[in-house]
């Protein structure tokens, strides 16, 4: 992927020279749920609050915070990072103007360990890159993507530009009110239903990912062979069928969160070739 040279967004707060204590409670059992419940972004306050414990959020009940120098590779990372940020907002700002919105750019969070956020509470890194509606902000700890590499089996810059993108596609649906009725119908649901509307949130944030692709690759020809294969490998790695598969031997389909690794790569591969913002609706689309 190319993206040296081109300009990085100032939107990005870097904590990943503090980090702090053990957080209370949890253990590897509710990290792996706490993983595969929030991997790659829905809304993570019920799961974050678990993980708090009588604590509070994260970094407070006298939790002791360390500084460190960043090595020269995660500052890299970082530059990388917010080049991919800087990259939606030039696109997510002119599709915004297109509709006649104002599009308001996110903040993204880099942080080591843990973070506490004001609008969903305080996190361990275990649960992966999210995005919080409540202070519309993204947080990212950037060891994540070794785990992707590694764990997953979707190396490649490209895979991890497709993080960011997914996550700025949940906070294009804050901005456009979908995240607020879909929880509001969530609530109003049974569970099977409730995680029905989640995976077609999920599916929508994918396919917005694949519009910022599209017109990413249009404005800029950041792309180099390969870096396509890269994103479809990092949608199948992370389809709910895939991680239970792999952390339990089998599937629970009235569980899916996120949607089959199927309906990933579809939605996003939808985006990425059609550019339009307007064939998104995976609410009412009769085959998901």
């Amino acid at each position: 992927m190319r993206w040296q040279g081109e300009r990085e967004s100032e939107n990005v707060e870097d904590r990943r020279g503090l980090s702090t204590g053990a957080m209370v409670g949890g253990g590897i059992g509710t990290l792996i749920i706490i993983l595969l419940g929030l991997f790659l972004g829905i809304d993570p306050q019920p799961l974050l609050r678990v993980m708090q414990g009588p604590g509070g959020p994260a970094g407070g009940g006298g939790a002791q915070q360390k500084q460190r120098d960043l090595t020269p590779e995660e500052i890299e990372q970082g530059k990388f990072v917010k080049t991919t940020l800087a990259m939606t907002e030039d696109v997510w700002n002119e599709q915004f103007a297109k509709m006649g919105r104002k599009y308001q750019e996110p903040t993204l969070v880099l942080f080591s360990d843990r973070v506490s956020t004001q609008g969903c509470g305080g996190a361990s890194s275990a649960v992966g890159p999210f995005y919080c509606p409540g202070d519309q902000k993204v947080y990212i700890d950037l060891t994540f993507y070794d785990e992707l590499k590694r764990k997953f089996k979707a190396p490649g810059e490209f895979a991890q530009a497709y993080v960011v993108a997914h996550e700025i596609g949940h906070h294009v649906q804050n901005l456009l009110g979908i995240s607020e009725k879909i929880s509001l119908m969530q609530r109003q649901a049974d569970k099977a239903e409730a995680n029905r509307l989640s995976v077609m949130l999920e599916l929508q944030a994918d396919f917005f990912a694949g519009v910022w692709a599209h017109h990413i690759e249009k404005k800029r020809h950041v792309l180099e062979s390969g870096d396509i294969e890269s994103g479809l490998r990092a949608a199948t790695a992370i389809g709910d069928d895939a991680l239970q598969k792999q952390a339990q031997g089998y599937v629970v389909p009235d569980s899916f969160t996120h949607g089959t690794s199927a309906q990933r790569v579809k939605w996003f591969s939808k985006g990425l070739q059609t550019g339009d913002v307007n064939q998104g609706d995976t609410f009412n689309a009769p085959d998901l």
